[in-house]
């Protein structure tokens, strides 16, 4: 069982695995997303506990992708706020 089917996923959330993150959100790349056409669109990488994401916005914003960012403390992070905020 992976850590979606375990613990749920992001509402509203597109999943992109790490291996092909970078080509289908590059606008210019043949392969990238629908919605990714320009390269001011916000951007929030969320991974479990929040490193990966890290690097990962970190590898967008070099691509050009200016206004990625990540999910302090990721997933984890996330479910404990909507634990206590619920």
């Amino acid at each position: 069982m992976d850590q979606r089917e375990r613990d749920g996923a992001l509402p509203g959330a597109v999943v992109i695995d790490r291996n092909v993150l970078e080509w289908r959100l590059d606008p210019s790349s043949a392969h990238r997303l629908p919605m990714a056409r320009d390269y001011d669109r916000r951007i929030v990488v969320v991974c479990n506990e929040g490193y990966s994401s890290s690097l990962a916005a970190d590898t967008l914003q070099r691509l050009g992708l200016l206004r990625a960012t990540d999910l302090i403390g990721g997933f984890q992070a996330w479910a404990a706020w909507r634990q206590e905020a619920g």
